[in-house]
């Protein structure tokens, strides 16, 4: 039944309202996006008319913008309480462990569901603005987490990229912790920031300047190839920021500068062609892997590679993959059918971890968590020349994938 609510700020009742809202909310965003989210799917879940809900937040940007902030306020609080440890590789454990600490509870529904960060670039102004502040501030705090002192360890771009891979690797546990129970959440964190300190590398092995081992996506044949790249390229690069929902006929269009005419004419609809940038994303990653498998070497030698070369086809003219946020709106037959290939492409990695131990060029770890860590590496690193603006395709792999590789504290080549 539904409630019609007088929304006195002053009441006790209006807090407790609110916060169910948000709960509610957050929940919804994370499985429908933010597009294909309305105020009344939220009213629904809380027992409100859509008028009544509009006593709260107006319009759905709002509301979103509330979540967020949410979201971005309780990992501030938690890279300030990681703050008080004097040594930096201190306030990094602190940080995962605190941060798993919450999903722990989450997912024994000990605390609502927090919004993910993905539906951020979906917001327009003045909306982005206020997100985009609060979570540039929130960055700042994690990334004086990984200075000694008052002395920067690093310059600014080799400390943002190792900031913008610590907290994408935190984000991105919200998608794989599923696989442990609750209550093992701190073993994994203690595993987790036992690879982000020392890294996955033997102690024989070097990193060395960039081979690709030939590792290179397919080239284009024909005007048609070139064509049908450019509409699968297009519409990847709007799904990543606007959602599958967000990705309308329209965007695609004018990103490329056609008519919808146009794209009719080379595609049957939206939703085949971004069925095909899910296998676009696949075909690369794939092709990849079995390349470097082919290729003689140390597993060392071929997990590099194989990294390397997908964080630098992300920033390449070629780029970018889907990232894995982009999967939540899809249809939920589609979606269980994308995500079991991923997650079985993602288990490749773990075939060169366990090479790479047998051979002594990759240190004894949790090999499972290591491939999860470079997977989510690999999907975060589309969004590296945001908090990057120096990052390139070709220093993304020195700045970004070299941390996880010898240690986020490791010294800059």
């Amino acid at each position: 039944m539904e409630q019609t609510i007088s929304a006195n700020p002053q009441t006790q009742r209006y807090v407790e309202m609110r916060e169910t809202i948000l709960d509610a909310a957050a929940r919804l965003f994370n499985l429908q996006g933010f597009k294909g989210t309305t105020l009344s799917d939220v009213a629904s879940r809380v027992g409100l008319s859509t008028n009544s809900i509009t006593y709260y937040y107006r319009k759905k940007e709002d509301l979103a913008v509330a979540c967020l902030l949410r979201s971005i306020e309780t990992v501030d609080s938690i890279a300030l309480k990681a703050s008080e440890a004097a040594a930096p590789e201190t306030r990094v454990r602190e940080f995962v462990r605190l941060s798993f600490a919450l999903l722990s509870d989450i997912a024994s529904n000990r605390r609502a569901d927090l919004m993910l960060f993905s539906d951020i670039r979906v917001l327009t102004e003045p909306h982005l603005g206020i997100i985009y502040e609060a979570y540039t501030a929130m960055f700042r705090r994690v990334r004086e987490l990984l200075t000694e002192g008052d002395r920067k360890s690093h310059d600014r771009k080799i400390l943002s990229a190792r900031t913008h891979l610590l907290l994408s690797l935190m984000t991105w546990a919200r998608t794989w912790t599923f696989r442990y129970e609750p209550d093992d959440y701190l073993q994994v964190a203690n595993r987790v920031s036992d690879i982000l300190i020392e890294g996955i590398a033997g102690p024989a092995s070097q990193w060395t300047p960039f081979s690709d081992l030939g590792l290179r996506a397919p080239a284009m044949q024909d005007k048609a190839d070139l064509t049908r790249e450019a509409f699968l390229r297009a519409a990847s690069i709007l799904v990543n920021e606007q959602g599958y929902r967000g990705a309308s006929v329209e965007k695609i269009s004018a990103l490329l500068n056609v008519t919808k005419g146009s794209f009719y004419h080379h595609n049957d609809n939206k939703e085949d062609l971004i069925s095909e940038c899910f296998e676009r994303t696949f075909a690369v990653i794939r092709n990849m892997q079995k390349a470097a498998t082919e290729n003689p070497g140390s597993g060392w030698d071929r997990l590099c590679a194989v990294s390397r070369s997908l964080v630098r086809y992300q920033l390449s003219d070629q780029g970018p993959l889907l990232r894995v946020s982009a999967w939540s709106a899809l249809p939920e037959a589609l979606r269980h059918e994308k995500l079991r290939t991923m997650n079985q492409l993602a288990e490749r990695f773990v075939g060169f971890l366990v090479e790479g131990m047998k051979d002594g060029s990759i240190r004894t770890q949790d090999q499972s968590l290591a491939a999860l860590l470079i997977s989510s590496m690999i999907n975060a690193s589309e969004g590296l020349e945001r908090w990057v603006p120096e990052a390139n395709v070709d220093n993304a792999d020195e700045l970004y994938v070299r941390p996880l590789f010898l240690g986020i504290f490791s010294a800059p080549s």
